[in-house]
């Protein structure tokens, strides 16, 4: 079995949601245009689950570079929803929680295995720009640490990766970030400035940072801004080294952070990354990887061909289909005719290892 012949199985199985190696291998079996949709080889469960347990998860990794490249060049004269020039990326990190004695690998807790999905998006068309997958038990924050910053570009975070050393870091890239700061963080006022409660603000302030650690940490100045949410009825404080913009532009980049949250819903409730078809860490990776792919070319299709229709829709009307030519072919044949990388890509990638 080719890298091909996998990749085409195991998208086919994420876009009509199979539930096992055997689901797959009943409906390919069934179908009688596994040639017309670019299967070559025989999918047997077998074959199958050997290619994930031993072909190199990384084939897939980087054919999802691709096609995020790919995808980034089609959104990005889209509107992000903020009224800003910079590029803004969101930060988060989704737990998918697995059984302890199927996946001894990935460690979390003493009863629990689990793996965590480590992502930026840019909020340009919801693009995932980088993913990284560890262990359950590897804390969000270390993800900062892989993280190239651009200059120029605003990053989101939670208040989970409130670190003060690896905030510098975004700073001294001449980059800038928004994040919520933590009811305990002890500070001086250096200056505030007039706001409009009206609009939900309470303060905008200039501080540094009193503790010893904090400020060998963070030596500069930082602004914090204090923001009533009518809708949650909550008291938001955010913490960034931007003092250009408004104190309202802040409190509306930190909202669109929400949509790294959307990204992780939709990709759970749309593919197949709860359940795995196999147990080795090299399946996993692979099922994820593979997933992200199928994403990305939905993205390609949605933008490209302008459809109105959701994943849903088109998952329904591939299992409608399930058996007719038209159905998984369709699908990278009008992807493959809208990419010039993905022909480069197949001869580098679609190959036997």
């Amino acid at each position: 079995m080719t890298a091909r012949d996998q990749f085409l199985a195991m998208a086919f199985a994420q876009i009509t949601f199979r539930e096992s190696l055997r689901d797959i291998e009943a409906c390919l079996r069934g179908c009688s245009h596994l040639y017309a949709m670019g299967i070559r080889g025989n999918v047997t469960r077998t074959n199958l689950a050997y290619a994930n347990e031993h072909r190199n998860w990384r084939v897939y990794e980087a054919l999802a570079q691709v096609l995020i490249r790919k995808a980034r060049r089609l959104y990005r004269e889209d509107s992000n929803g903020l009224d800003i020039d910079e590029m803004v990326y969101a930060v988060d990190a989704s737990t998918i929680d697995l059984c302890l004695s199927m996946f001894p690998w990935a460690h979390f807790r003493r009863t629990k295995a689990a793996i965590k999905l480590h992502t930026q998006i840019d909020l340009t068309g919801s693009i995932p720009v980088f993913m990284h997958i560890t262990d359950g038990s590897v804390h969000d924050v270390h993800f900062m640490d892989r993280m190239l910053f651009e200059a120029g570009s605003i990053y989101v975070f939670d208040r989970g990766y409130l670190d003060f050393a690896r905030l510098f870091r975004i700073e001294s890239a001449n980059a800038y970030f928004v994040i919520r700061a933590k009811s305990n963080m002890r500070f001086s006022l250096c200056q505030s400035r007039p706001v409009d409660k009206s609009c939900g603000l309470r303060c905008d302030q200039t501080i540094r940072l009193r503790t010893y650690k904090s400020k060998r940490d963070y030596p500069k100045k930082l602004r914090r801004i204090s923001f009533f949410d009518t809708v949650t009825r909550k008291r938001l404080v955010f913490l960034t080294n931007h003092f250009d913009l408004p104190a309202q532009a802040i409190a509306a980049i930190y909202k669109r952070r929400w949509q790294i949250e959307l990204f992780f819903k939709w990709i759970k409730q749309n593919l197949r990354i709860k359940a795995f078809f196999g147990t080795t860490e090299n399946a996993v990776r692979t099922q994820i990887w593979i997933a992200i792919c199928v994403y990305l070319m939905v993205a390609c299709l949605n933008k490209v061909h302008g459809m109105d229709e959701s994943l849903s829709r088109i998952l329904q009307i591939l299992s409608v289909n399930v058996f007719q030519k038209v159905s998984f072919n369709q699908l990278l044949g009008d992807f493959a005719t809208v990419s010039e990388e993905v022909e480069f890509s197949k001869q580098l990638i679609f190959n036997d290892l």
